[in-house]
């Protein structure tokens, strides 16, 4: 019983890695880019494309269209976390996610991820 409650306990105590993924279409290169404060979880996202219920209709598209076995699913960085002051996790992964989505560009027929306007900008 003690080896029990030991597990649970470094269970507990494991660290969870957060970070920037994607899942990219291997035959037409697009990419989606998403990130998640717990990256043992991206298993939830083939989850959901392959019960045809993925947030991105575009995606679940293509993944119906060419079948799962052309999908990769790819960790891109894993967020570094402060170990003294103050640190918004989830501040810290938006800023890298946009990092990323900045240099992938995954937009239009680049990919599935939808740009977003800035304020300031205008429509085209």
């Amino acid at each position: 019983m003690d080896r029990k409650k030991e597990l649970k306990q470094l269970y507990k105590e494991a660290e969870i890695p957060a970070g920037v993924y994607q899942i990219k279409n291997t035959s037409n290169q697009k990419v989606f880019i998403g990130s998640s404060m717990n990256l043992n979880g991206m298993n939830g996202q083939r989850f959901q494309l392959e019960m045809g219920s993925h947030r991105n209709k575009k995606l679940q598209q293509e993944w119906q269209e060419f079948g799962a076995e052309v999908f990769i699913f790819e960790v891109l960085e894993i967020l570094k976390k402060k170990e003294e002051g103050y640190f918004d996790a989830r501040e810290a992964l938006k800023k890298l996610e946009a990092k990323w989505l900045d240099h992938l560009q995954p937009f239009g027929e680049r990919g599935y991820n939808e740009q977003k306007l800035h304020p300031g900008d205008r429509c085209p």
